[in-house]
């Protein structure tokens, strides 16, 4: 398994807008070895937001296949000349192999 995860730091009362657009069905799920995708939002008392993605594929291969798909490619560059979104600050990418994985014991 390999994950993918993009850590979005959003103006203060503004990650609904980052929610909205992930929680929306799209074409990811259509991809072959995509597994899941978790949309998580960091609680915060006041000031700047977080919201940090995690999308779960069968292999690094699965997903190196969607980077390199002719949609992921048109889809970025479609927003190419677009300014980034005034409430979203800073995005932080990284990639990571699953080395274990704990699921819980169901009790008779």
């Amino acid at each position: 398994m390999f994950i993918q995860s993009r850590k979005m730091t959003i103006t203060e009362g503004n990650s609904h807008l980052v929610l909205e657009r992930f929680s929306k069905p799209g074409i990811l799920e259509k991809q072959e070895g995509f597994v899941d995708m978790k949309v998580l939002q960091k609680k915060v008392r006041r000031g700047e937001e977080e919201v940090l993605i995690l999308v779960t594929w069968e292999s690094e291969a699965h997903w190196k296949q969607w980077e390199k798909s002719d949609v992921h490619i048109a889809g970025h560059k479609a927003n190419l000349n677009k300014p980034k979104p005034a409430h979203i600050l800073n995005v932080e990418v990284a990639k990571y192999e699953v080395k274990a994985v704990k699921t819980a014991v169901q009790e008779n």
